[in-house]
């Protein structure tokens, strides 16, 4: 049976502590006895029981001293001390309220008199730790970092903590506890969050608020995207269920996070394509010079030394280039924007360096002059991925890409498809590739090469400026299409 607390019997007579064991024995309290006021306060700091029965009359300490010395200790100033006494004089009983006392008994006992107080005085000290708890709960809540929300099973939020409430925009007041949510007050959770962010992957969302909290593989995240303004924030959501069908959500800004992964991505870009192409080409040319240089003629050595002055050069803008990436801010906090007609030539010089001889490029004419509102960098680190993708797991790394790029329907967005005519994905991994370390290759080619944080981001760059990721299998053939639909610059937003 399930205890219904701990009471603490204090008497120095034997017969005194079997009589109430006998009264309260059957009751389901965890019963403890002491038989001097030494021992029970000894007793009282190990168990910190739910109730003390102190009597009063006893040698050496009498129940007045033990009680007042237990309200002096911190810890156990607020367990409920019901004298037991054969007195019933006034005088004692205020002798006993200064000490402390909540309550009182006489003996002998009336039975359903000592069990009705008892009951009563351990139940109002339960609720009363609950409350206690449940304000230091709340006092941590709302000074926490993190946003915290409560979700019934509709979705409606019932609670938000200061710091969700400021992700959220919502007033600084308590909601109204026990009625239903009003419009004004709070609102449907997915309803507050499209007002400020996008739901990213937007697939991953589609079953609020029934996705199970816990078992789903992608993380899912609320992008307020960058603006002229303000840098973009990311916010991690998770979600845990609660007794009955209330659920806790809790927002996580790891923007710091996300544009740490980003640069890391980006400057792992700079070094393995922009510092590996030139110093091939220079050991190529110093070891023909070196191996074949007393059987070549003098133009042949000079145009070999050419070319290695030639890599040098270039490898020494990389370093420079280098050391301008790590002195950046971020590649999306750049104000400097993309233009579309390069696009041929980006994609041309990261396909050469990845060894892709197949690929075709097309910008329609109507976007043939339109910047991105992502930066240079953040478009070349963006293809770079994706055409590493395409030329790793093809199966003879040797893979056929068409990229194009058209404008949307409403000519806010321009939708950059990347096609590839290696191998397909299966449906269940095409919902997480946009999620960081998971390393889906490994289930359709064999291999599980990197560190799962190639397309993660592709998108983290992508929906920092409000654009949106979609992936999906080839009809006509084998082969993976990626599209990328990237808000376009307004004429003053250019650099």
């Amino acid at each position: 049976m399930h205890s219904q607390g701990t009471i603490l019997i204090v008497d120095d007579e034997p017969v005194g502590r079997d009589t109430l064991e006998a009264l309260l024995v059957t009751q389901g309290y965890e019963l403890a006895f002491a038989g001097d006021g030494l021992e029970a306060l000894a007793k009282a700091q190990s168990l910190t029981p739910d109730l003390v029965l102190l009597d009063v009359m006893m040698p050496d300490m009498d129940g007045f001293e033990v009680c007042r010395r237990l309200r002096a200790d911190p810890l156990l100033a607020e367990v409920p001390v019901i004298m037991v006494t054969a007195l019933d004089d006034r005088d004692s009983r205020l002798q006993g309220i200064e000490a402390g006392a909540d309550d009182f008994v006489t003996k002998p006992y009336d039975r359903v008199e000592l069990r009705a107080r008892v009951q009563t005085t351990v139940r109002l000290n339960r609720y009363r730790r609950l409350l206690v708890e449940r304000m230091r709960f709340q006092w941590v809540v709302e000074h926490a970092g993190d946003g915290y929300l409560l979700v019934d099973d509709r979705g409606w939020v019932r609670y938000a903590n200061t710091q969700a409430r400021l992700y959220l925009n919502l007033p600084p007041r308590e909601p109204m506890e026990g009625s239903a949510p009003e419009e004004d007050q709070a609102g449907a959770f997915l309803d507050l969050v499209r007002t400020h962010y996008r739901c990213e992957p937007q697939r991953a969302w589609e079953t609020w608020p029934d996705l199970p909290p816990g078992e789903h593989e992608t993380p899912l995240y609320l992008v307020r995207p960058e603006s002229s303004v303000a840098l973009a924030l990311w916010l991690r959501v998770e979600m845990f269920d609660l007794p009955g069908q209330e659920r806790v959500v809790r927002l996580s800004d790891v923007t710091d996070e996300i544009a740490m992964q980003r640069d890391m991505r980006g400057f792992h870009e700079v070094i393995r394509h922009k510092v590996r192409t030139p110093l091939l080409g220079m050991l190529n040319s110093l070891e023909l010079m070196t191996s074949l240089g007393s059987r070549m003629s003098q133009e042949d050595m000079a145009e070999l030394a050419a070319a290695a002055l030639k890599g040098t050069l270039r490898l020494r803008q990389t370093f420079e280039d280098v050391l301008a990436y790590l002195d950046a801010p971020g590649l999306a906090e750049s104000s400097e924007r993309y233009s579309l007609s390069q696009l041929e030539q980006t994609v041309l010089q990261i396909s050469e360096g990845l060894g892709i001889e197949r690929v075709r490029v097309f910008c329609s004419k109507a976007l043939a002059h339109a910047h991105l509102l992502l930066s240079p960098r953040a478009v070349e680190l963006a293809l770079y991925e994706i055409l590493e993708n395409a030329s790793k797991f093809h199966p003879e790394h040797a893979p056929a890409v068409d990229v194009a790029v058209l404008p949307d329907d409403g000519g806010k967005e321009a939708v950059l498809s990347i096609a590839d005519d290696g191998v397909s994905v299966s449906p269940k991994h095409l919902d997480h590739i946009w999620s960081p370390y998971y390393q889906g290759e490994k289930y359709f080619t064999g291999e599980a090469a990197g560190t799962g944080l190639g397309l993660p981001t592709v998108a983290a760059l992508v929906w920092g400026v409000g654009g949106s990721c979609r992936a999906h299998n080839r009809t006509d053939r084998d082969g993976l299409v990626i599209e990328l639909a990237l808000p376009l610059a307004a004429d003053e937003d250019r650099n």
